[in-house]
């Protein structure tokens, strides 16, 4: 499990909500990297978690070490809560939009020429990231389960800025999806510059149901393939 950011506090700080105030922008300002897969390769992707599980979470260490077997350089990241959530074991929501974007800023700038980036992630980690691939300059973009919309809630769509997005896109989708399906989703005039593949009978974590005969052990194997393959088309 990766390891919490060290924090060092001014030594001028001795009031309380000073000394508060130094963590959390130090938490804002770090952010740790974990890295899978060859130094050496042409691209890396950079993959944010969703809204509740870490960067290390069975689902993305799954992605993350089989993206990389093909090759592919691998960074995970967390965003700032998420980060806060690690080192004080308390809950607490997902940043403002804002901050998360910054955060995504901030990695990309870390991890040197954007053009040798491809960016993305799960549910939230990858809507945010679609919010910046196009003024950061990305190779590509990567979205595993996109929340096209709350569940229950298709009227709410998130999907404006995928309206005009000119960064090459692949969004990975479970077909049961309660963030969006698929009759949903083909009634959105969406970017040409976006492909959608879909995991059959996936839910928002690609997990089919039992009765369906397929697994998810294939659904996130062929999620792989999937990133492998529009990686290599860049």
């Amino acid at each position: 499990m990766p390891q919490g950011v060290g924090v060092q506090v001014p030594p001028l700080a001795k009031d309380p909500l000073e000394i508060r105030t130094a963590i959390l922008n130090l938490w804002t300002s770090m952010a740790e990297l974990l890295f899978d897969g060859p130094k050496t390769a042409a691209l890396t992707l950079v993959l944010a978690h969703g809204a509740g599980g870490p960067m290390d979470s069975p689902f993305m260490e799954t992605i993350a070490e089989g993206v990389a077997r093909t090759g592919v350089r691998v960074a995970r990241f967390e965003f700032p809560y998420m980060r806060r959530r690690r080192e004080t074991g308390k809950g607490g929501a997902p940043d403002p939009g804002p901050a998360l974007m910054q955060s995504w800023r901030d990695t990309i700038g870390e991890l040197g020429d954007p053009r040798r980036l491809v960016i993305g992630g799960k549910s939230l980690g990858g809507r945010i990231a679609s919010m910046i691939a196009d003024e950061a300059g990305v190779r590509g973009l990567v979205c595993l389960g996109y929340p096209f919309h709350p569940p229950g809630k298709p009227q709410q769509t998130r999907i404006r800025h995928l309206e005009r997005l000119r960064t090459p896109t692949l969004i990975l989708q479970g077909a049961r999806d309660p963030f969006g399906k698929p009759e949903e989703v083909s009634t959105y005039e969406l970017s040409r510059a976006i492909r959608i593949e879909w995991l059959e009978d996936g839910d928002h974590s690609f997990r089919p149901r039992v009765r369906s005969g397929r697994t998810e052990a294939e659904n996130l194997a062929q999620a792989i393939a999937h990133v492998t393959a529009f990686m290599r088309s860049l």
